[in-house]
């Protein structure tokens, strides 16, 4: 069985919301264009799960909570490097809604909630605590991952990594995912694909069109 999993579509990482981590191509119609395949992929009766930043205050990314620090700044964290970002996320926050219709999905992943480590991907954060994904989609016998969202370089990535470290058959459709930089993306579409993640385009293949 398939399963949809839809990364991190929030205001804070649009530019259709001006958001502190907007990713570039995240406008409007990339909103209308994912929203259209999500209605299909419903209607196809396939099941999806969405994931959410939501991030405390206090998180140990935000520069906010590093004084002298800047933007994109690296800093060692107990002997693992941490990227600080702007402020972003932030639990019950407008920049934290999911802009999309998640009406019939079988849940929502919330994710780096801990304010001590960072998460990029779906499945755990950067201290090996997991989430509840793998579990919900063990119920749910769920052997095949279909990925899409933001940003392709960095939570994308990760979840499709960890995805296939979890024996998933994984595939990420480029055509709906927006990076950070070409150069980043370019890196991380390589990376996946030596796991084994299968890359396409757009969804015609799944669903055979």
């Amino acid at each position: 069985m398939t399963g949809i999993i839809i990364v991190d579509i929030q205001g804070d990482f649009t530019q259709l919301m001006n958001g502190p981590l907007a990713v570039p191509g995240t406008n409007l119609d990339y909103i209308h264009k994912l929203q259209k395949e999500i209605d299909r992929l419903k209607g196809l009766g396939y099941l999806l799960w969405a994931s959410q930043d939501w991030h405390p205050a206090d998180h140990i990314s935000f520069v906010t909570n590093h004084p002298g620090k800047k933007i994109f700044d690296r800093i060692s964290v107990s002997g693992r490097e941490q990227i600080l970002w702007p402020p972003h996320c932030l639990q019950d926050t407008s920049g934290a809604e999911l802009l999309m219709d998640t009406t019939g999905f079988e849940g929502v992943i919330r994710k780096g909630q801990d304010p001590g480590y960072d998460s990029y991907s779906v499945f755990q954060d950067e201290g090996g605590q997991e989430t509840e994904l793998l579990t919900l989609l063990k119920e749910k016998g769920i052997r095949k991952l279909v990925l899409f969202g933001i940003a392709t370089d960095y939570c994308v990535l990760a979840t499709a990594l960890d995805a296939r470290k979890r024996r998933f058959e994984t595939m990420v459709v480029t055509g709906f995912c927006r990076g950070v930089s070409q150069e980043t993306t370019e890196k991380a579409l390589r990376e996946m694909q030596i796991s084994g993640v299968v890359l396409v385009e757009n969804l015609d293949s799944l669903l055979g069109q």
